[in-house]
């Protein structure tokens, strides 16, 4: 698998890595769990990610990675542990990431990132909104100079938040997720560019949007989903005939497509077996996509360039709808 730079880090990471939300064993499922690790690294995969947020995920990746001597570069976060979150508790933030090491089973951190610090009261910037600064960052700071962390990142989901805090110039990477795919590209308007002018690492979260671009939905497309605006619908609709057109899987198209940004160093799958990581690696490895075949996306992608009012953040296909910016 082709390697790219992680910004100014000096890692080299793969363009696919593994994203550990659905690494978990919170259904008794382990083995699968371990198994898609396992394949993920045997065909070449070098990046882990992971969060106290993401489940058991750290505890099922400290395990199943236990003993692996091939290298790879792991990165966890801080955010939502311990409760109640307490972002200027210096000694609560310390205990999460103790926690972490504890359960990675490590004794160093590749990449330790601020998880969604543009969630509002998430971090409760201080001494005033804007200037981001304050216990977690100094923390941090700490943490790279005693050896015990590599390098510090940020992981968030908003196009404008996040650029703000990007531009303070204090971290080195920055996971993006949720905003940068075919159908939503948000991170587009600022973040991608904020972070390409700091020189940081650029990781794409959810290339496949939790699921609303893993597979084709024909049948709600056509016939509901009250969430469903038309200038979507009809984005979706332009999207299938062209994938139709093509004769490629959606999957397939998506991954690609994020790795065809000669600016995003590694985007995350999330894999919860063998199967779908064969399945993303391979399509990964068929390189980025033709330039007239994205030169079709974007105008696809331009139907609808913002997020419509009443659409959740992760589209409920198959599930029930709960209101406006819900999943």
């Amino acid at each position: 698998m082709k390697k790219r730079m992680l910004g100014k880090t000096g890692l080299q990471v793969t363009e696919l890595g593994l994203g550990g939300l659905f690494v978990s064993s919170v259904g008794g499922e382990y083995e699968q769990a371990r198994a898609a690790i396992h394949r993920a690294l045997a065909l070449g995969v070098n990046y882990v990610d992971t969060a106290p947020g993401y489940y058991n995920s750290e505890e099922v990746i400290g395990r199943a990675l236990e003993g692996v001597t091939a290298p790879y570069a792991l990165s966890t976060k801080l955010g939502g542990r311990p409760q109640p979150f307490l972002p200027q508790d210096r000694d609560g933030l310390m205990r999460s990431v103790e926690e972490s090491l504890r359960l990675l089973k490590r004794d160093y951190i590749d990449l330790l990132m601020i998880h969604e610090p543009d969630r509002p009261g998430q971090y409760d910037w201080w001494p005033e909104p804007w200037v981001y600064r304050g216990p977690v960052l100094d923390l941090l700071r700490d943490l790279k100079r005693q050896g015990v962390v590599g390098h510090i990142g940020l992981g968030g989901t908003t196009a404008y938040e996040m650029a703000r805090i990007i531009r303070t110039g204090q971290f080195d990477v920055v996971l993006t997720a949720f905003n940068y795919s075919l159908l939503w590209r948000e991170a587009e308007i600022e973040v991608l560019q904020a972070a390409k002018e700091q020189g940081m690492g650029i990781i794409i979260g959810s290339p496949l949007q939790q699921g609303a671009l893993a597979r084709r939905y024909d049948a709600e497309i056509e016939g509901g989903a009250p969430w469903l605006s038309s200038p979507r619908r009809a984005q979706y609709r332009a999207l299938y005939a062209f994938l139709d057109e093509l004769g490629l899987p959606i999957t397939e198209v998506a991954l690609r497509f994020v790795i065809s940004n000669p600016d995003i160093s590694t985007t995350l799958m999330g894999a919860r077996s063998e199967a779908e990581v064969e399945q993303n690696v391979a399509a990964v490895d068929k390189g980025p996509l033709p330039a007239d075949i994205l030169k079709r996306l974007d105008e696809i992608a331009a139907m609808v360039p913002f997020r419509p009012f009443e659409e959740p953040f992760g589209l409920p296909f198959g599930r029930p709808y709960k209101g406006p910016g819900r999943a």
